[in-house]
């Protein structure tokens, strides 16, 4: 949890949602109960290992409670709800960005945008597949608690000498972050697939190559139909472009490029 100040006087700020306020730091929980025994980080650590080991559903308050030895009710009086504990949980799984390579004067990373760009996305992607559960839990609002605005500070850092408004800069990371997104539940339901005992050929469908082209006639499926039986369909031919996931990446950041340049030239 962020370090902050101990109240807030201001309206705007108490008008936050419960979770958000919690994970800044800006309320604190009850004076009663034990002392020192509990913490937020120690109940939201706690319901994290339980969501890795046991999925999102396991989780309540009081399964977490039991596993800290105190009842559901000592719960309550730091964390409020269930739903305010998932998003807690979400936040706190968020590690922290790697710090830029600063260049000499500038500020910016050494590295070019679209390798800081795919490491971003292959960061997003770790987090989904050492947290399966983390897509469970449903998008409410832009992001507004520390950890998740550390990740988005760092799209926009890739950015900062991007010549376009913050508009486009905000879209690229809509962009860029729903792309991982995507990839990483991809990821994640493969090694989920895997863990449950299938193979990877089971995920891919290409165990079931002989039967999808006897099932996919050209009358019924004119343009899938040459796809599947080329091969391209279940991988059961090599690919020339490599890893699909990466491909399509690739082309989104021709097409920001291509963007960029077009806006230098305006």
């Amino acid at each position: 949890m962020s370090d902050t100040k101990d109240h807030y006087d201001d309206e705007a700020i108490q008008s936050l949602p419960e979770s958000v306020k919690l994970s800044w730091g800006i309320i604190k929980p009850s004076r009663r109960g034990p002392k020192g025994e509990l913490s937020i980080p120690k109940i939201v650590d706690t319901a994290v290992a339980i969501a890795d080991q046991d999925g999102l559903s396991a989780v309540s308050m009081s399964r977490v409670a039991g596993a800290l030895g105190f009842t559901t009710m000592s719960l309550y009086r730091y964390i409020t709800s269930k739903e305010d504990l998932l998003l807690l949980m979400q936040d706190r799984v968020c590690p922290p960005p790697p710090e830029a390579e600063p260049d000499s004067g500038t500020g910016a990373s050494k590295k070019h945008w679209r390798a800081e760009m795919q490491d971003y996305v292959q960061f997003c992607i770790k987090v989904f597949r050492d947290h399966p559960w983390f897509a469970d839990i449903p998008i409410r609002s832009v992001p507004m608690m520390p950890g998740n605005l550390r990740i988005i500070d760092w799209m926009l850092r890739i950015m900062r000498g991007f010549p376009v408004n913050d508009f486009e800069k905000m879209s690229f990371v809509l962009l860029i972050s729903s792309y991982a997104r995507a990839c990483g539940m991809i990821a994640r339901d493969m090694d989920l697939v895997i863990k449950a005992g299938d193979s990877f050929s089971t995920f891919s469908g290409l165990s079931y190559t002989a039967a999808l082209k006897q099932l996919i006639t050209e009358s019924n499926f004119p343009d899938l139909q040459p796809i599947v039986m080329s091969g391209a369909y279940t991988g059961e031919v090599e690919s020339p472009i490599g890893d699909d996931l990466a491909f399509g990446l690739e082309r989104i950041l021709d097409g920001i490029e291509q963007y960029l340049e077009v806006r230098r030239q305006m």
